[in-house]
């Protein structure tokens, strides 16, 4: 279990993202030296929020540049790290045309050429890898084989394919691919950070996320009529982001971890933002199932996914990332409020 020198500069990948950016603000607040790798870091207009983070911080940062595409592109950034925070990957479950190209390959190419470089790197102590409960549970309807209906870190997704749900499919390539390196050697060990969808404020000022489309899908009216009967494990982004500082730092940290404060179906994620927005126009009643078979695909969702998540609730277990990492979670009405609050101002509501 190796003892990371907190001297040294630490490597976070995929810097602009949405959980980095916040690992970036934690790490600089903490007075680290962070190298974060983004394409190119000469783009001002990207990179701007980057360089606010930094200021008035005891911390360093500086910009690298990186392709996971590209073999070795990391690996001058990595030089006398002794942590990598490796955060890059594609999150997207629209617009999908060709998911081995926009998924599969980048997740899976881009792990493999961050954990060469780590190889190649003798100062690197240990990885810390953002993989998902993705690469734990597939559909909903698999927990009715777990006993109280709880998926725990011992759980790998075995029904998601190419052509069933790609995008959880490309994190379990990703993570079992990094298993497999990290296994393959004895320099330097593997941590694995697993988080439920994740929610909260960015500080990117980009709006083309995930969570953002969904956030703002919620309070501007798209599910007005009635809402599908989903659950959602959710976790805060400042939690996932220091889940990763505490996974890197932590000499005992080790294995994969499960991060979720709670699963809440679609009608109480509604509730506990129509708590503080009342006047946003919000589901207040479920969408009929069978309803769903029918305007389902236009907003993107199969019948086979409709028939395998629609009604089945699920439990994350995320004690192991209490225990291990002392994670403590924010409340989720936090978490919905904030990011709901964040929409709301941006769209001038």
């Amino acid at each position: 279990m190796p003892t990371i020198d907190t001297k040294k500069p630490v490597l976070l990948t995929g810097g602009g993202g949405y959980i980095a950016s916040w690992i970036a603000k934690q790490l600089l607040e903490d007075g680290r030296h962070v190298r974060a790798t983004v394409r190119n870091p000469q783009d001002r207009k990207k990179n701007a929020h980057l360089m606010a983070l930094a200021e008035g911080t005891p911390g360093n940062l500086e910009l690298y540049a990186a392709d996971l595409t590209v073999e070795g592109s990391f690996q001058t950034a990595m030089d006398g790290c002794e942590l990598v925070l490796h955060t890059a990957s594609p999150f997207f479950i629209d617009g999908i045309k060709d998911p081995q190209k926009q998924l599969v390959e980048p997740a899976l190419q881009g792990t493999r050429n961050v954990l060469n470089s780590v190889n190649a790197v003798a100062s690197v102590k240990r990885v810390v890898l953002t993989s998902s409960v993705a690469a734990i549970m597939g559909d909903a309807i698999e927990a009715r084989q777990k006993a109280d209906q709880t998926f725990t870190e011992q759980d790998w997704n075995t029904s998601s394919s190419l052509s069933n749900n790609p995008y959880p499919y490309s994190k379990v390539l990703a993570e079992r691919a990094a298993w497999e390196m990290a296994q393959a050697q004895s320099r330097w060990d593997l941590v694995v950070i697993n988080p439920a969808f994740v929610l909260g404020p960015s500080l990117s000022g980009r709006s083309d996320s995930t969570s953002d489309n969904f956030m703002r899908s919620m309070v501007g009216g798209q599910y007005r009529t009635g809402a599908p009967d989903l659950y959602f494990g959710i976790v805060d982004v400042r939690d996932v982001a220091r889940a990763h500082i505490l996974a890197g730092m932590t000499s005992e940290a080790k294995g994969r971890h499960i991060l979720c404060a709670d699963t809440l179906s679609f009608a109480q994620i509604a509730d506990a933002v129509r708590s503080e927005f009342p006047s946003a126009p919000l589901p207040n009643r479920k969408a009929p199932k069978f309803l769903l078979y029918f305007i389902g695909p236009f907003f993107g969702l199969s019948w086979s996914y409709i028939n395998n998540n629609i009604g089945h609730s699920y439990r994350l277990d995320n004690s192991y990332s209490k225990s291990n990492l002392g994670i403590r979670y924010r409340p989720v009405s936090e978490t919905l409020c904030d990011h709901a609050r964040e929409i709301l101002n941006s769209s001038g509501a």
